[in-house]
């Protein structure tokens, strides 16, 4: 896993309340890199997700075959920070990693998973199936 997912999984251990942890969610959400514009389209839109998401991947060819890059956004605050923490733990890693890793172990071991509206767990769950299927689609490729 990257450094960045490392800290955010420290960070979550060391808030202890669920309110400081949305506060943090957000401010991970507002370090985003600004999404262009241009790639707010349709195609990188996430379905299923009650706040607009959008997701763009780009695949790198490495030795060790395809790695993916992503970049993310959404309209809501705390939607942006999950976005935030599934970039970071997804983003630069094989697409073979990518298609293996248990996002809902991370999900679990941070709490999301008991403090997340159905909703919103729906949504990041979209985003996760969207990510995985970007890799899939680039091991086939």
């Amino acid at each position: 896993m990257s450094a960045a997912i490392d800290t955010i999984i420290d960070d979550f251990a060391f808030l202890d309340e669920w309110e400081d942890r949305y506060r943090y969610l957000i401010e991970l959400g507002r370090s985003l890199p600004p999404m262009p514009e241009a790639a707010r389209t349709d195609a990188n839109k996430v379905r299923g997700c009650a706040s607009q998401v959008w997701l763009e991947s780009r695949v790198e060819q490495t030795g060790a075959g395809p790695a993916l890059h992503f970049t993310g956004d959404s309209d809501a605050h705390i939607v942006r920070g999950l976005v935030a923490v599934a970039l970071a733990f997804f983003s630069g890693r094989p697409a073979q990693e990518i298609i293996a890793a248990d996002a809902q172990g991370l999900f679990r071991q941070l709490g999301l998973a008991e403090h997340l509206t159905p909703q919103r767990s729906n949504g990041l769950n979209s985003m996760v199936n969207r990510i995985k299927a970007d890799a899939a689609s680039a091991l086939a490729g």
